[in-house]
């Protein structure tokens, strides 16, 4: 008889107005479709806020939970059942990383309104992201540590996931796994797009993308990661929801 993984779904969280309402949903949409899994809301101490320090951390939660597969989705982001259940499966035995969508429809703020009204995800307005490669990330433990998980030094918005994209491909030989299926990002206000941090996020994807398929050279980076944020403190949990 085969056994269910244990999943954690952990939710990158830091309480903004403006966002409140697209995490609850985001929570409820979850609790709907895996009712059985442990649900976390992390954050860490970092400043500004850093969704790969978040998603590290909540893995580190997710093995402390003893959890065979994590499920690490924004708070703002609803993914479909079927490719969702697909992902965890697969991400059991596959040693990769898997994406539950080959399609990331932003509903924006018309499509998100359609949604509270009642409208089904599929039937709201939206446009599609070409290429995306965020939103709900679908691993094991031992797989996120494999490549080194998400590197700490992009903080605010922007960047992390196309860099983590170049260290899964070249650290572990292959793209993150895809499933046939829709993820739908809610509108909310959007992050500020300019600045010191920023242009230092996109300087840094550069370096990614140069020194991709070159292990070393990723792994390098990686760790200049891991170093400037080893004494960095890590806040409590956020604990929205647990189904044990």
């Amino acid at each position: 008889m085969t056994t269910d993984p244990t999943v954690m779904i952990v939710i990158p969280w830091r309480p903004t107005a403006d966002r409140q309402y697209a995490y609850d949903l985001t929570v409820a949409h979850y609790q709907a479709l895996l009712p059985d899994a442990m649900l976390l809301a992390v954050d860490t101490d970092h400043e500004p806020f850093c969704l790969a320090g978040c998603r590290n951390k909540g893995v580190r939660l997710a093995q402390d939970a003893r959890a065979d597969v994590v499920i690490l989705g924004d708070a703002d982001t609803l993914p479909e059942q079927e490719p969702l259940l697909a992902a965890i499966h697969g991400a059991t035995t596959s040693g990769l990383v898997h994406l539950p969508y080959t399609s990331y429809r932003s509903l924006r703020r018309d499509g998100t309104a359609q949604y509270r009204r009642g409208v089904p995800l599929q039937d709201c307005n939206h446009f599609e992201v070409p290429g995306a490669c965020s939103g709900v990330y679908v691993t094991t433990p031992a797989t996120w540590w494999a490549h080194g998980g998400q590197d700490e030094l992009f903080l605010g918005w922007g960047g992390e996931d196309a860099a983590w994209s170049a260290a899964h491909l070249t650290l572990l030989g292959a793209e993150p796994v895809r499933h046939n299926g829709r993820v739908y990002a809610l509108h909310h206000a959007s992050a500020v797009k300019e600045g010191e941090q920023y242009s230092a996020n996109f300087a840094r994807i550069y370096r990614y993308h140069q020194a991709q398929g070159d292990p070393d050279a990723t792994w390098a980076l990686l760790r200049e990661g891991e170093a400037a944020n080893a004494e960095q403190p890590v806040a409590g949990t956020q604990q929205a929801s647990v189904t044990p």
